[in-house]
This record gives structure tokens, sequence and C-alpha cells, in this order.
């Protein structure tokens, strides 16, 4: 029987989608193939502490969600790029190694971690992983930076203001007088979050201050982007296998349930007044011009693995990029493994192809 291969599960971490990022890994070390690999579960606790990570709860269950505990035998960093293994420190005991790890999956959402934090770590132990690489994780996590880079590739974006700490600080006046300028409705969201985290919708000028207020408290930069009207409209993409294009999923459009009036944290994880319409109802050329600007995206910012990216699709059938996300949520209800088992690949087989991408991936540049 062939050595099974060694995959560290990487998931908690310290940004504001901690809970977020436990859910995908119970869901994720789930559907690994157990003949094929051996996982090792290893959480961040939200202190920053790296433990062991076998017994943890990681689904929401009547509301609460979960944690890293950070009672696990810590772990010592960082990787022994020698020997592309881990080593387990507990208490009263020598350091243990833990044996050589063939592929990390970081399943981290947000900052120190899906920004390129972890990516950079990983490069520097000469270990291979999943997802986009250093600067594609980097860019895809800042909204402002993607927003840069999309537009000099000719990609479609809406209206946008920036407003850095020091801006907030010493030219408040002028940068709300920018925002007022692109009309309303806005959204208010820190730079570099994810999951919703943060965002509020602003209809009138006196609400602008405490929306900001309210979303400097993830983030001290901020992106304000005009209200666009249209259908909000998801796509997968995924790596090419060995030298074959990149592919994109069939399309899933939001659709709104309940009184939320946009798709906010509660909406995607907790009260259910939301789904999915898979493949989205869109006539037939404007879903393959969909695809076709997902994997543009994709490629103007350099990812790798896999990514989300989210469309405003106008009563007019204009596309308007929103954002990527380089490590997009496997939970049971998240869009990308349901846009993908609409396409034709099921959960299982869409973990096993992600593992199979990043063993490929010769280490160093590329």
């Amino acid at each position: 029987m062939p050595e099974k291969i060694t995959v560290a599960v990487v998931f908690g971490g310290r940004s504001s989608e901690h809970a977020i990022s436990c859910v995908t890994a119970g869901s994720v070390m789930a559907a690994i193939d157990p003949d094929r690999y051996e996982v090792l579960p290893i959480g961040i606790a939200r202190d920053g502490r790296w433990v062991l990570a076998r017994d943890e709860r990681l689904a929401i269950s009547d509301g609460a969600l979960p944690e890293v505990s950070g009672d696990g035998p810590a772990l010592a960093l960082p990787f022994d790029p020698d020997a592309a293994g881990l080593v387990t420190i507990e208490p009263h005991e020598i350091p243990r190694a833990l044996g050589k790890v063939d592929v990390v999956l970081p399943l981290l959402h947000g900052p120190y971690g899906e920004d390129g934090t972890i990516q950079g770590m990983l490069e520097l132990a000469n270990l291979r992983y999943v997802g986009a690489g250093v600067l594609a994780s980097a860019v895809g996590m800042d909204k402002a930076f993607m927003k840069l880079v999309w537009q000099a590739q000719g990609l479609p974006v809406g209206p946008y203001v920036i407003i850095t700490d020091r801006e907030w600080r010493l030219e408040r006046e002028r940068k709300l007088d920018e925002v007022k300028q692109l009309g309303w409705p806005v959204f208010v969201k820190p730079a570099r979050a994810g999951s919703s985290m943060g965002i509020s919708k602003v209809s009138r000028a006196e609400d602008l201050v405490p929306a900001i207020e309210a979303a400097r408290e993830h983030d001290p930069k901020l992106i304000i982007e005009s209200g666009i009207e249209g259908v909000e409209v998801e796509c997968g993409v995924l790596e090419g296998v060995g030298d074959g294009p990149n592919e994109a999923s069939l399309p899933a459009e939001i659709v709104m349930l309940g009184e939320h009036d946009f798709y906010d944290f509660e909406t995607k994880y907790l009260d259910g007044t939301s789904r999915l319409e898979i493949p989205a109802g869109l006539p037939g050329e404007v879903v393959e011009r969909l695809r076709a600007t997902a994997v543009r995206a994709f490629d103007a910012l350099g990812c790798e693995g896999l990514a989300r990216v989210d469309f405003f699709v106008t009563p007019e059938h204009d596309l308007v990029l929103n954002e990527i996300n380089t490590m997009p949520g496997f939970t049971p209800t998240s869009a990308f493994p349901q846009m993908w088992a609409a396409t034709g690949l099921e959960y299982s087989e869409l973990v096993d192809r992600l593992i199979q991408t990043a063993l490929a991936r010769p280490l160093g540049l590329r």
C-alpha cells in the first residue's frame, strides 16, 4: 500500500473570521479521503498560539460560533525547511517531531492568513500549499489594490473611494466630500476583511460617520463603494489541471429571502434569510461572459489554486466586479463548493483536486 500523503490543515487565526475558518476546516477535514491522506489539524488561537487541535468542535451549533481553544499541544514555529516537518512542545516533555508534511491546506480567512502572511512563511519553509501565493493573496485581500489591478487590466469595477487611517485622522472632511459625490446608497467596508464583517449600507449623510467608525473597528483602511443596481452573482475559479486552462464554475445568484437589504454575515451563516440559485437566472450569453470574466480576474491577480469572484449584474446585463476571495469559505452553505457541485465536481473531489494541484506545484519562484 502506498504511503499516505500528510496534509497539515491550518485553521482559526487572529482575524475576525476565526470562527468561519474553523467551520470551513471541520467540513474540509471530514471530506478528505482517510485512505489516501493523513491529516494534521493545526489550530491557531485568537492570541496567535499554534496548537495541535485534534479535539476541537468545528461547527456552528445553536448560533454559537466555534473557536480554537488553544489547549492542545503547542507547536514550535517555523516549519523545519530541511525536514519539511512540524515539532510539538508539550509541558514537561522534550520537543517531539510530528513527521514530514507533504502539503499545507491553509484554511484561514482574512488578515494574518489569507493575506500572504502564512503563504510567505510556507515559502520560506519550502513547503507546498493550497491556494494563491504571497502577492496574489495580499492583493486579493486588499480591496483597494485589487480594484487598481483590475482597472489596469481593463476589467469593469464600480466607483469607489479609499480612506486610509492617516486620511481619516487628518483629511476627514475632504474624504467625506469624496464619498458623498458617489451618491446614495454607498457600502462602507473594511478594506482587508471578509465574510461581510464590518460592512454597512449607508443611504443618508448622517449615517456615514458612524458606519465608518464601525468599519474601522475591523480595519483602519476602508473602501467605500457606490451602490450598484443589479443582482449579486458569484463564480468559482479553479487552477487548470497540468497545463490546462483555468476553469470557472456555473455561477450562483444570491437571492435574499428576509428583511436584510444586503448579503451580510447573518444572512450568510446564521439566520437562513438567503439562498443560492445555481445556475444563476441569467441568459446563457451572460453566464458565459461572466465565467470568462471570472477567469480573467483570477489571472489578472496571478492567483493559483482557487478563488471565488463576486459580481454585480446590472439590469442591462453589464458585469461589475465586486471582489475576489482567494480562500473562499468551504462551509456546507458556502457558495464555492455548491457551485462546483452544480458544475459536476463534488465536495470530496474538489478537496482532492486542490490538494493534488498544490502537490504538483514546483517549489520556489514560479
